[in-house]
């Protein structure tokens, strides 16, 4: 009896130590447990706080990118102001001389024309005063001399005098017209307005019905003034007179021409429109109503 009781307590002490030692494994295990959790929690922290700096760092470089593109717009748009000002100063200053350029060429065509009325004045006061000193009694005069060419009068610009001609013309008053477009060719053969007073010699005609004469003064135009901004509708106006005359087969040249050589030009469009019309009315069929 007393053998078993102390078989039992024997036991007992075993399960006792048994429990006490499971349980300081158990309590081993939850401290490093919590030890794993503790640097996980400190490690998110760092995570965290290392995030927070980045997300500052950020916001600062997007910050100075914000301020270094507000400044290029401004810089931008400074120099395309800038650029703008400098174009207009220069569009100012094309005009500017433009219109220098023009005052000096009615200057220098108005001090060609005084140069031209000198010689005609002392030829006329000595023509004069030689007439004054002819011996009377009936002496033998002296052969006449050819007529010089018109001088400008004194007093009147190149431009004045044409227009004046252009006046005459606008009026319908054609001869005075001719005239006066001749006088200014004479006077002034170098003129870049010398082609327009050609051409409008030629128109003078035509609007009288004197075809032979128009075409024969587009002709002398287009001779004597190839570069003349007028060249094409000379050559859609001698087509024209030439319709008019019946020279059906030179009218086909002349507007044939200006559609080749100046076919965006109004006058290459006028004459391509004549010759659409003569396809569809054929061969043998006069067109002499229109004068244009």
């Amino acid at each position: 009896m007393a053998r078993e009781r102390s078989f039992r307590l024997i036991l007992t002490v075993v399960l006792l130590l048994a429990a006490g030692g499971s349980a300081s494994a158990a309590n081993k295990e939850h401290q490093q447990m919590m030890a794993d959790i503790r640097m996980l929690q400190e490690q998110t922290a760092l995570l965290r706080a290392q995030l927070a700096a980045l997300n500052e760092t950020l916001r600062a470089v997007g910050t100075k990118l914000d301020d270094q593109a507000g400044a290029s717009r401004k810089a931008f748009a400074d120099q395309k102001l800038l650029v703008d000002t400098i174009s207009g100063n220069l569009q100012v200053v094309r005009e500017k001389v433009d219109d220098n350029n023009v005052r000096i060429s009615s200057l220098s065509q108005e001090l060609e024309a005084v140069r031209l009325t000198i010689p005609q004045a002392i030829g006329a006061a000595a023509a004069a005063a030689a007439g004054a000193a002819a011996p009377p009694g009936g002496a033998p005069a002296m052969a006449a001399q050819p007529p010089s060419p018109a001088a400008p009068q004194p007093g009147v610009s190149p431009q004045r005098m044409y227009e004046l001609a252009w006046g005459d013309y606008v009026g319908a008053q054609y001869n005075l017209a001719i005239s006066g477009f001749e006088n200014y060719i004479r006077t002034y053969p170098r003129s870049e307005q010398a082609g327009d007073a050609q051409y409008f010699i030629g128109e003078s005609y035509y609007q009288q019905g004197m075809f032979r004469e128009a075409a024969a003064a587009f002709d002398r135009g287009i001779a004597d003034y190839p570069n003349s901004k007028r060249v094409p509708d000379m050559y859609w106006k001698r087509g024209m007179a030439q319709n008019a005359l019946g020279q059906t087969d030179r009218a086909r040249e002349s507007w044939e021409f200006v559609v080749k050589t100046f076919p965006n030009s109004d006058a290459g469009r006028l004459a391509r429109q004549r010759l659409d019309q003569m396809i569809r009315k054929g061969p043998g069929e006069d067109d002499q109503s229109e004068n244009e």
